[in-house]
């Protein structure tokens, strides 16, 4: 199940495609990906907030080297697991904070840590979607977009949609996310799958 949550098995490419018209043509078939567990997903997301990817990356390598365990692979530099709710939850924001990460976002994933590791936070696809965007958006430093790319990937939400993100805004050739938000009600319940396709 958690294979075919992953790897979005249960998609119905033609039904998707239908809905979303012209922009699914190009590429046929895309499915939404999943997590093999939503707590990293969560905690990449916050790490990714208005930075490069490259530079998300790289503070996400400090960090699970920093709480995760080693585990031994023939892959170079492919040594981390990535650390459980449960150890982030125990630290200090500030020792999230040393790694080089913004002071409020540490704030974010220590909050983000306790409330998974309590279990008053579900990051899977079973999760109910509305809770969840709600449970997520009370954490300080968690908007709209992380909420939403959160439940896009880790609940498997086909209509999910990160709002305001500059690349999509940019592939729909819009600069108000107001008006971004109407135009996408039309690629509705499949919002998530035309966020990709932009």
């Amino acid at each position: 199940a958690r294979v075919k949550s992953l790897l979005d098995i249960a998609c119905r490419p033609d039904e998707i495609a239908a809905a979303l018209g012209p922009l699914a043509e190009p590429n046929p078939g895309l499915r939404l990906p999943g997590a093999v567990d939503g707590f990293e997903v969560a905690v990449r997301a916050i790490l990714g907030q208005q930075v490069t990817v490259a530079a998300a990356t790289t503070i996400a390598g400090r960090f699970a080297r920093a709480f995760g365990d080693p585990v031994d692979t023939p892959h170079a530099g492919l040594d981390r697991l990535f650390p459980p709710a449960s150890r982030v939850a125990a630290a200090a924001p500030s020792d999230v904070a040393a790694l080089g990460i913004i002071a409020s976002r540490a704030r974010a994933i220590v909050a983000l840590a306790r409330e998974v590791d309590s279990g008053a936070l579900r990051l899977a696809p079973s999760a109910p979607v509305e809770e969840t965007l709600a449970a997520l958006e009370s954490l300080p430093g968690v908007g709209p977009w992380t909420a939403q790319y959160i439940a896009m990937r880790a609940l498997a939400w086909p209509d999910a949609f990160p709002h305001p993100d500059v690349a999509v805004l940019k592939a729909m050739k819009e600069t108000d996310p107001r008006r971004a938000i109407a135009r996408a009600e039309g690629w509705r319940p499949w919002r998530a799958y035309a966020v990709l396709h932009l």
